[in-house]
């Protein structure tokens, strides 16, 4: 019998810069056109078909302005659409058009363009680079930042994706303009869950200030933008792939969230259901000493007046809903697992800092 050891260790800088502001189309073919993405001679801008004619093809048009071979692939718009059937698609395509590992993957959209257009890069010959181009609140606060990539199941959201950082990430915030309101409320829900875990001026802040989010106001939106990224980043750059745990309290009120997302069919948008996870996590600590009464009341006063849900629409199934809960990530030994605030603006932590707590589906049920 023969034995050996290969031996692969190595150190890697996955460093990206997040650049944010207006109209950034031209910015971006100008970087491309000097190396952003090394070698690569192909580019492929990926999208939905809502964005598509929005951004997609204007972001397409600057490329080829540059002088770049760009082709344009769209596919359906929503959440349901983030599968791995249009992963397979896109491959596919990309592959009859001649894409092989001298291309680029440039994601323009939101956070389920990001998701799918990451994780199709990562695997695409082995890992070819991506670029994020964030058009909404939802992707700025969270999607395109970070390096997470997914399709969803029909079992649950993101099960299936790996951890891929961006070679760039631009948050357009002009874009911002295109969205309605729910969409843009959406995307509130995951700039509050941020202020609670880490910021409690930024929570202040938000009080005082959404209402100038709302409309778009482009000193708040810039603000609340540079927030976000600083808030996620802080946190990544501790635990980028999750090994220690920390990453994990990014899943403050997503737990109850995601498993209502898929319960309601995605009648719900993302946001929506994690504002009703931020409340849950927050009714469920008050019964634990985390929270104050009067700190739940003024987040649901905040999500209120952000345009988000503050309890369970009517018609979902309690008991569905508590077996969904089961398929969450944090699930360890068959016991779910819930992320807390400690207040608001501070993680709740346990033992030797693990950051999700061990809740009883008897608790569960009490609150909901």
């Amino acid at each position: 019998m023969s034995k050996f050891r290969v031996t692969l260790k190595k150190e890697t800088d996955d460093s990206y810069d997040i650049e944010i502001g207006y109209a950034l189309e031209k910015k971006l073919a100008a970087d491309l056109k000097e190396g952003l993405t090394g070698k690569a001679s192909r580019y492929a801008v990926i999208t939905d078909g809502n964005v598509k004619p929005l951004y997609g093809e204007p972001v397409a048009e600057a490329l080829r302005s540059e002088g770049l071979s760009v082709e344009l692939l769209s596919f359906p718009a929503g959440e349901t659409e983030k599968s791995r059937k249009n992963k397979e698609l896109l491959e596919d395509r990309m592959l009859e058009m001649g894409f092989r590992r001298d291309s680029t993957v440039i994601a323009v959209g939101g956070g389920v363009v990001t998701d799918l257009a990451g994780y199709l890069a990562a695997t695409f010959c082995r890992g070819v680079p991506c670029i994020n181009y964030a058009t909404t609140l939802l992707a700025a606060a969270d999607a395109s930042v970070g390096g997470k990539t997914a399709v969803n199941t029909p079992m649950a959201t993101n099960l299936i994706g790996v951890f891929s950082q961006p070679q760039k990430v631009y948050i357009d915030v002009a874009a911002w303009k295109t969205l309605d309101k729910r969409e843009l409320s959406s995307g509130l829900a995951e700039t509050i869950k941020h202020a609670c875990l880490s910021d409690a001026a930024f929570f202040s802040w938000l009080e005082e200030n959404v209402d100038r989010i709302l409309s778009l106001d482009p000193e708040a939106c810039m603000h609340a933008a540079q927030t976000n990224c600083r808030i996620k980043y802080e946190i990544v750059e501790k635990d980028e792939k999750e090994t220690s745990g920390l990453r994990e309290s990014l899943n403050l009120g997503h737990t109850l969230g995601r498993a209502l997302e898929t319960v309601s069919g995605y009648s719900l948008l993302h946001g929506e259901a994690v504002a009703v996870g931020l409340v849950f996590q927050a009714r469920l600590g008050e019964a634990r000493g985390l929270m104050k009464p009067e700190e739940t009341k003024r987040l649901c006063s905040l999500l209120e007046r952000a345009g988000l849900p503050t309890e369970i629409p009517e018609g979902i199934d309690r008991r569905e809903l508590v077996e969904k809960l089961y398929t969450d990530k944090k699930t360890r030994n068959g016991k779910l697992r819930f992320v807390f605030s400690d207040g608001i603006g501070r993680l709740a932590t346990e033992g030797d800092q693990k950051v999700s707590f061990e809740v009883s589906e008897e608790e569960v049920l009490r609150v909901l």
